[in-house]
């Protein structure tokens, strides 16, 4: 969980750039922040180094990751680890809290299993819109818990969920999560703002996804429109 020690360094600390995660189409850098002798591993991702993409508009990707972790963090999910906004070495870009995960855990095997966290995954997913849920987005820890990263492709106007984990896709709604939908849609544009980091209409479109869910009281089905799977998978 977030804590206001790490938040204090990832915000006022000094970013030095170790490393690049490879595999990633965005610029993806392992780095440390410290401040005041005190360092935390993360990762950062300038905007200068987004690819573009025919459907998200340029220099967004950092913002739409900001949202995700508000939207976690304000419903005590905790599924997104601790993110801002900030510059680095390479201009401004998200910061994200560094996640050791359990190493023991295949998740070729862990993604596909009928878990609380999986489906509070799920769940969180189909509110955000999240059009990338890879299995190696999923960063199950030594302590049980369950983080997800890379929500740069999130908040689109159109249905383009896309995700490995439909467990559940048809299941009925438990009341902890019609109570976080009902708790959403009467807080966003409240005490919820996000509307430095998404638009207009991709807010409405949000309000729109919240209400379809406590209307049909069920998790979503695929779009048969759209790919129901990311690729690949992994």
């Amino acid at each position: 969980m977030a804590t206001d020690a790490n938040r204090t360094i990832l915000t006022y600390g000094d970013l030095t750039v170790t490393g690049r995660l490879v595999d990633a189409s965005n610029a993806t850098l392992y780095a440390t922040a410290e401040f005041e002798s005190k360092k935390l591993t993360c990762i950062y991702k300038p905007v200068a180094g987004e690819r573009p993409l025919w459907d998200f508009p340029d220099g967004t990707l950092a913002d739409r990751e900001y949202a995700t972790y508000l939207v976690s963090d304000f419903l005590g999910l905790d599924i997104v680890p601790l993110t801002i906004l900030r510059d680095g070495p390479y201009g401004p870009g998200m910061v994200q809290e560094w996640i050791d995960i359990d190493e023991s855990i295949d998740l070729a095997d862990y993604f596909s299993l009928d878990l609380p966290n999986l489906r509070s995954m799920s769940f969180f997913d189909a509110i955000i819109n999240n059009t990338d849920r890879k299995i190696g987005h999923l960063l199950p820890t030594a302590d049980g818990w369950l983080y997800g990263c890379d929500h740069g492709v999130t908040f689109h106007e159109g249905d383009k969920l896309r995700t490995v984990l439909w467990q559940w896709a048809g299941d009925d709604l438990n009341a902890a999560e019609l109570d976080s939908l009902e708790l959403l849609r009467s807080s966003i544009g409240k005490t919820l703002d996000l509307t430095s980091h998404i638009t207009s209409y991709e807010i409405d479109a949000l309000i729109a996804r919240i209400e379809k869910l406590l209307g049909t009281k069920k998790m979503p089905v695929p779009n048969p429109d759209w790919p129901a799977v990311p690729w690949p998978a992994f």
